[in-house]
């Protein structure tokens, strides 16, 4: 029996077959290496003794049997609350495929010896690029004119353009940004080259910080975008009352976490025009029922991508690059044992 059994419960969400994942079957491999195939004994021969399950999704009714017998489970988005983590045994790493972690009961971790490790920094520039991508479409009604030269209205128009849809330039406007890590810098960067004003506000929680309030800012921001975790000073950051205090011609951009914005107030901002438009990538609820509110709502100003600011290959490739390199180290300062 191998000295680790690994299982990757939703290895499709990382889109393995576009990537190069030798990361995955040469530096783990069964114990038994003088019986591997001709031409792959040389690339297994420093490999750690482990035996890797991977599993495309996994449902939660499965979850407790798939990892029954792991001491390393690697996952992007399958939940694991105490009850299932209880019954792994052996489990000693789990490595996520993601930044965040709000699916894993980090308490529960703590208090039963298991290390969690995610992965920052993988997507910036595909992030950043995805987030300049909605401001960019929100502010040029890319969509909608897009929607009429298919319509026809182009080639049925008595002018050599169509000028019906509202277009904001956005050099000499102010964006302000909630969350200033790499991605946040990216970010800022890309704004200024459009020839933006950039604004960073105070953590959300942090009394000593020293920046402005995003309160302070909000009045005056024509965009605002955000790229801070979801915490307890982060849930429902953009509610109601955050809403008010922006322009009516102001845009908001979420690439984080969906759970930052109050989609009920937002919803009634974009309808009443209190808001000029919003750029999503993310939604509270992931995948959205098809009753969602903002899915439901069809508004011109505002535009929903689905979750997949990150997915570009370069991304994706260091996500599990770094995922398979994390989980070398923690085995090798266990001595592989």
């Amino acid at each position: 029996m191998s000295q680790h059994r690994i299982v990757f419960l939703d290895a499709e969400t990382l889109g393995l077959a576009s990537l190069d994942s030798k990361g995955l079957t040469e530096n783990f491999a069964d114990g038994l290496k003088d019986d591997l195939p001709e031409g792959l004994s040389d690339a297994h021969a420093n490999s750690i003794d482990a035996d890797v399950t991977i599993f495309d999704n996994t449902a939660p009714s499965e979850v407790k049997e798939r990892i029954r017998h792991a001491s390393v489970i690697l996952v992007n988005k399958v939940v694991l609350n105490a009850d299932m983590l209880s019954a792994a045994n052996s489990l000693k790493y789990i490595g996520v495929t993601a930044t965040g972690m709000n699916n894993i009961d980090l308490d529960y971790c703590n208090a039963n010896g298991i290390e969690v490790r995610n992965v920052t920094a993988y997507g910036t520039d595909s992030v950043a690029q995805h987030t300049l991508t909605l401001l960019l479409n929100v502010a040029t009604r890319f969509v909608q004119y897009q929607h009429d030269v298919h319509a026809g209205k182009w080639s049925a128009s008595p002018h050599f353009c169509l000028s019906s849809h509202p277009v904001v330039e956005l050099a000499g406007k102010h964006a302000v940004i909630v969350g200033h890590g790499e991605l946040g810098k990216r970010v800022e960067v890309l704004l200024k080259a459009l020839g933006m004003q950039v604004s960073v506000a105070a953590r959300p929680g942090k009394k000593d910080d020293t920046r402005p309030s995003l309160s302070s800012l909000l009045p005056h921001a024509d965009v605002v975008t955000l790229h801070c975790p979801l915490t307890d000073d982060t849930n429902q950051l953009i509610d109601e009352n955050a809403l008010s205090l922006m322009k009516p011609s102001c845009f908001l951009i979420n690439t984080a976490r969906g759970g930052l914005v109050d989609e009920h107030a937002l919803l009634n901002a974009l309808m009443s025009k209190q808001l000029g438009g919003a750029g999503l990538d993310v939604l509270s609820v992931e995948p959205p029922p098809e009753d969602h509110i903002l899915l439901k709502a069809n508004l011109p100003n505002l535009i929903i991508s689905p979750h997949n600011a990150w997915i570009g290959v370069n991304a994706r490739q260091t996500l599990l690059d770094k995922t398979v390199a994390q989980l070398k180290a923690f085995i090798a300062d266990r001595g592989n044992a």
